[in-house]
């Protein structure tokens, strides 16, 4: 039977929004890890089915078909095809899971999967503001003009019961493992640098619970989310590729890890964020394995909210949630940020001896994909 495996996975360090990528166009961005991956593994472009690409606001520079661009940019051969695609803050993540399912079912042999954004370029919102894209049948059905990540965070924060201290107290942890990840080296192995950009530019220390106490709460007045416990806008990309066990060891290839399980799921679409407690439940299920199988989970920090109902839910340790920091301290390039995760798990697996790892992400319309991860 056919398998899916990692050979690598690359990525480039996360820019803060008008810092050290601004200048950098997406589709020169996506070209510098295909380029990458490829020096990487030394692999022949010739040899890759397609390039599979989440980009999430595709208008302006972003439009067009990213990934065949991106192609042609790193002037990879024209035979090679790329298709881009679109699962909100999981493209990147629903690539690789289309690259893996088309790999096990044998229409490819070899795939490039990633998936970037330069939210500093075309902001989010670029292709339809927000409402504007749901038709009057939807709004009736749920009584609302458009649909809000932020509202929804407010409302998973009421639900499971999380103070702004409590949300807090989160962020100021996941800039300090990013901090300590960081300065441990433990990027250092998956980054692709850029732009004189050589680590994740958003990272603050020294922060306190004083400092953020005095942010204004966004989406609601009284409420208790704001930028400092909510996913900083980046610019980032990454990628990885894909292709049989069998393959692989016919090219000399040690994978990473094998794609075990993938899920995707769907939840209320008003609060949203909730979609990454259900795909857990259903990857889990369809794997086999328990909670206590999987020693990394990576849930994407969209805002604290979400790792943090995810966890009362499921009752993962502490310990094992998001432990280099996630998007609140590094940031999320919203299409890119599926892959850029996959690809830090991936190489923390390997780095620590991690045999099972799983991933998941919040979507807009209350979708999310969830991935567990096999060291090889």
């Amino acid at each position: 039977m056919r398998d899916a495996v990692i050979v690598d996975a690359v990525r480039t360090p996360i820019g803060r929004r008008g810092g050290a990528l601004a200048d950098v166009h997406a589709v020169d961005l996506s070209a510098h890890v295909l380029t990458a991956l490829a020096a990487r593994t030394d692999l022949d472009p010739a040899l890759v089915d397609d390039v599979v690409w989440g980009c999430v606001s595709q208008a302006g520079e972003q439009a067009g078909n990213v990934a065949r661009n991106a192609v042609l940019a790193a002037g990879w051969p024209e035979s090679v095809p790329g298709v881009t695609l679109t699962r909100a803050c999981g493209s990147s993540q629903q690539a690789v899971s289309f690259a893996a399912s088309a790999v096990i079912a044998g229409q490819y042999d070899v795939v490039v999967a990633g998936g970037v954004e330069t939210m500093t370029r075309v902001p989010m919102g670029s292709a339809s503001k927000n409402g504007e894209h749901l038709p009057q049948s939807v709004r009736d059905r749920y009584g609302v003009e458009g649909f809000s990540q932020g509202v929804g965070a407010e409302m998973m924060a009421e639900k499971w019961g999380l103070s702004r201290t409590t949300l807090d107290e989160y962020s100021l942890r996941s800039h300090e493992l990013a901090d300590a990840a960081t300065e441990a080296g433990a990027f250092d192995g998956q980054l692709a640098p850029i732009a004189g950009l050589t680590r994740d530019e958003g990272i603050r220390r020294g922060g306190s619970l004083d400092s953020l106490a005095k942010l204004r709460t966004v989406f609601q007045e009284d409420g208790v989310v704001h930028a400092g416990n909510s996913s900083q806008i980046s610019d980032g990309a990454g990628a990885l590729l894909i292709t049989t066990g069998e393959y692989a060891a016919a090219r000399g290839w040690r994978p990473l890890a094998r794609i075990h399980t993938a899920a995707v799921a769907a939840d209320d679409p008003v609060m949203m964020l909730t979609g990454p407690i259900a795909a857990t439940a259903t990857a889990l299920e369809r794997s086999g394995l328990s909670l206590d199988d999987i020693g990394a989970f990576e849930v994407n920090e969209a805002f604290a909210p979400v790792p943090l109902a995810w966890q009362i839910e499921t009752g993962a340790a502490a310990d094992r949630l998001n432990p280099l920091g996630g998007a609140i301290a590094v940031g999320h390039p919203l299409g890119g940020s599926g892959a850029i995760l996959m690809t830090r798990l991936a190489h923390h697996m390997r780095d620590n001896g991690i045999r099972y790892g799983l991933q998941t992400m919040c979507e807009a319309g209350g979708m999310a994909n969830a991935t567990i991860l096999e060291l090889l």
